[in-house]
């Protein structure tokens, strides 16, 4: 069973909200990596799993740039 935020269900997210939580974590992830608790870095890294995989849900078809793309991937 997926877990969601009860407070900020994914799906439920508008795109901007979904935008917002994404950068919130990608600012907050190295630090939590670094000095947070296990529990707090499992709790980013569930999150952080769950929010891209709704940005690939609603944009699967997004637009991919060529400079992003390594030879042989």
């Amino acid at each position: 069973m997926e877990h969601h935020d009860d407070r900020h269900p994914t799906q439920e997210l508008t795109d901007e909200e979904l935008f917002d939580h994404l950068g919130q974590l990608y600012e907050t992830r190295l630090d939590t990596l670094r000095h947070g608790s296990q529990d707090a870095w499992d709790n980013s890294d569930r999150r952080l799993r769950e929010l891209e995989d709704e940005y690939l849900r609603r944009y699967p078809e997004r637009e991919v740039s060529p400079e992003r793309v390594r030879p042989g991937s």
